[in-house]
């Protein structure tokens, strides 16, 4: 039991100043199994955007128990006994592999608590480990520096931009590989951190992950999200761009968000576990110069 619901209903939709629209199958999110027609239709509206909005006829309609999906009018559930947190990101472990071909981080120990001993007073022991990897190791936000020579670096992007970010979570239908313009049209983004809930997670460490068939974000998606004004982009798969063949290099997304200095949060996990919004996403890496992307521990509040 999810404890959310969604209406599947067919409408019609007749402007005060002619025309009309019509829907078969539609699904929104609404806030509980009760709704009326009329609170239903209002929701339709206001989820749609639609202006001069004469009348609206519910046909066939049914309320299922299913996950909101994100829609305008629903209110986030708010978090049971305050202020909770969810971890979106992959523990980094000696050895795993997050882009095949790549290297693998190697976790070591630089002073083990036995050798401590011989320095301290007795009784008194320390641990300090060693980590030698490539910034593209688990979950790692990317600043302009990593596709633009000329953009600011780890140091240089400002932490509006990385911490406390109102977020948004876009889910996108299981078999879709690109997340275009169309898909993220509806959504209102501007400020906000934009996370791609693909469920592409499920498979990372696998050979599968990094095949064929990962999604990504189109160019014009980028772009749309880019003229929206979003904060950060994130997803949960290998690339925010197309790694396949036929992609011949290109890399549209990262080439046009980090261009206009939107930070991009790569291999997310957990998503599924956020509501559509009303949740702030953090994601800050140390402040290394020179260096264009590092490994975050992004998480997600919810609550007071």
């Amino acid at each position: 039991m999810t404890g959310e619901y969604r209406a599947v209903f067919d409408a019609e939709v007749i402007f005060s100043n002619g025309g009309g629209l019509r829907t078969d199958g539609f699904r929104l999110d609404i806030p509980g199994p009760e709704i009326t027609d009329g609170e239903l239709a209002a929701l339709l509206v206001r989820h749609l955007g639609l202006l001069m909005v004469g009348e609206v006829r519910i046909t066939n309609r049914t309320v299922i128990e299913e996950p909101h999906k994100g829609g305008r009018g629903v209110a986030a559930a708010p978090a049971a006994g305050g202020r909770r947190f969810v971890e979106l990101s992959h523990v980094i472990t000696d050895g795993m592999v997050t882009l095949p071909g790549w290297q693998p981080p190697r976790v070591t120990d630089w002073l083990t608590r036995e050798a401590s001993r011989e320095r301290y007073a007795p009784g008194v022991e320390f641990h300090v480990a060693r980590i030698d990897m490539i910034a593209n190791t688990g979950t790692y936000v990317d600043a302009p520096a990593h596709r633009w020579a000329d953009g600011p670096d780890l140091t240089g992007v400002p932490l509006d931009r990385l911490a406390e970010l109102p977020g948004l979570v876009v889910r996108v239908p299981a078999g879709t590989r690109a997340v275009d313009r169309l898909m993220l049209a509806p959504y209102e983004v501007a400020g906000r951190a934009v996370l791609l809930h693909t469920g592409w997670d499920t498979h990372f460490g696998t050979d599968r992950y990094a095949g064929p068939d990962a999604p990504y974000l189109t160019a014009d998606g980028a772009d749309w999200l880019v003229e929206a004004g979003a904060a950060l982009v994130g997803i949960d798969s290998i690339n925010i761009d197309d790694m396949t063949p036929a992609a011949a290099g290109e890399r549209p997304a990262h080439s046009a968000l980090l261009r206009a200095g939107v930070p991009i949060v790569e291999h997310l996990t957990n998503l599924a576990a956020l509501p559509p919004e009303g949740f702030r996403f953090t994601a800050a890496p140390p402040r290394v110069a020179g260096m264009g992307t590092f490994p975050v521990r992004a998480f997600a509040s919810i609550g007071a």
